[in-house]
């Protein structure tokens, strides 16, 4: 059982990265998280309240490629992101649009209609890191069956 919804904790993601400056203009320019503290090796991002560390790593530093299938897509494995309220969503997915981002799946509905609805997109950093931002259509259904 988690946690009373007024007493949430924060959330730590330290995540390879390959340039710090690349890091810097993903997740501080294009998706707008503001910058804590840094050192030549690292970078604090606040990620929608979450604090999501970049870690320099040596350049083509090894990833395994893997995706699992869901609803009809090849979701990238691992990957991360935040859940987000629809709101936020359409305004996030409006707004790399805008950018010209690449996705690695279009932001879309999945399960609609269904128990677990929800919008959901897919995208890479610099990095190669793989990101899912989405919203559920029910919060109350994040944890449904």
């Amino acid at each position: 059982m988690g946690p009373h919804p007024d007493e949430r904790r924060r959330f730590h993601l330290a995540m390879p990265v390959d340039d710090l400056d690349a890091a810097r203009a993903f997740y501080g320019g294009l998706l707008g998280c503001p910058e804590g503290r840094s050192s030549q090796r690292w970078v604090d991002f606040d990620l929608y309240g979450h604090q999501f560390v970049a870690h320099l790593v040596e350049p083509g530093a090894a990833r395994r490629a893997a995706t699992n299938p869901v609803d009809g897509d090849d979701v990238p494995v691992p990957h991360f992101g935040v859940l987000l309220s629809p709101p936020e969503w359409h305004a996030l997915a409006d707004r790399l649009r805008a950018a010209g981002t690449t996705f690695v799946i279009e932001p879309h509905t999945r399960f609609a209609g269904e128990v677990g609805e929800q919008s959901t997109m897919f995208l890479l950093d610099p990095s190669g890191n793989a990101l899912e931002f989405k919203a559920f259509a029910d919060d109350a259904q994040v944890f449904a069956h």
